[in-house]
């Protein structure tokens, strides 16, 4: 007989932390370990496709996608890299 887990939520949501890497550019400086940028905004997502759509998203105003990391498979958390629309190397 299946059972259900009591949080399906967790297989069907991704968390997703967004840092802001703007100082990689406006600095020209090579990239920071992960738990030295500031972070910007955290959410969760639909974890269907995330990792094709990641590039698209739109989650903090002002803010261009830079870099993602996938998710861990121990906790599911995805780290998103932004750069600030006004610096933005792009």
């Amino acid at each position: 007989m299946a059972k259900l887990d009591g949080e399906l939520w967790r297989h069907n949501l991704a968390r997703v932390i967004v840092i802001d890497t703007t100082n990689d550019y406006a600095l020209n400086c090579s990239p920071m370990p992960i738990d030295c940028y500031p972070v910007v905004a955290e959410t969760y997502l639909p974890a269907a496709g995330l990792d094709s759509r990641v590039h698209k998203l739109q989650i903090v105003p002002g803010f261009l996608y830079d870099w993602h990391e996938k998710a861990g498979p121990e906790d599911g958390t995805w780290v998103i890299g932004m750069v600030r629309r006004d610096l933005s190397p792009r």
